[in-house]
């Protein structure tokens, strides 16, 4: 049975991928039947795929590993690796929250010290008849 999978070339820590029609039991590095594109993870990140090739192979009864349909899914979309939104670490995130603690609770402070002396509170009065016992 053949398989549309990736076989992995390049030096170590950075590897990149071409994508290749190949007998499902052969080695993933060996002979390939086929060259339909490559894969690079690194930065920058590169995708290409020939998609007739790609489809012609699938109607030959090829079938692709999850990893090379997903790719092929991001390929097709026009955008394969969009910019993601920085967002701000916990770090960060816990010293804005702490800011905005630290900025609520003087008001709050200032509102129950105006609070505080309008309460006085009285000591109960001592009779006679409480203190002979």
């Amino acid at each position: 049975m053949l398989k549309i999978k990736l076989a992995r070339f390049g030096k170590k820590h950075q590897p990149h991928y071409r994508i290749v029609v190949n007998e499902a039991r052969d080695k993933r590095d060996g002979k390939y039947v086929a060259l339909l594109g490559h894969y690079s993870p690194v930065t920058p990140k590169e995708l290409v795929i020939e998609a007739a090739l790609y489809q012609e192979w699938l109607q030959k009864g090829a079938q692709p590993t999850p990893t090379v349909a997903a790719l092929f899914k991001r390929f097709q979309s026009g955008n394969p690796f969009p910019a993601k939104k920085a967002k701000p670490s916990k770090k960060a995130v816990a010293k804005a929250a702490a800011a905005k603690e630290a900025a609520a609770t003087p008001v709050e402070e200032a509102a129950s010290t105006a609070e505080a002396p309008a309460q006085e509170t009285t000591a109960p009065e001592v009779t006679p008849e409480t203190t002979q016992a």
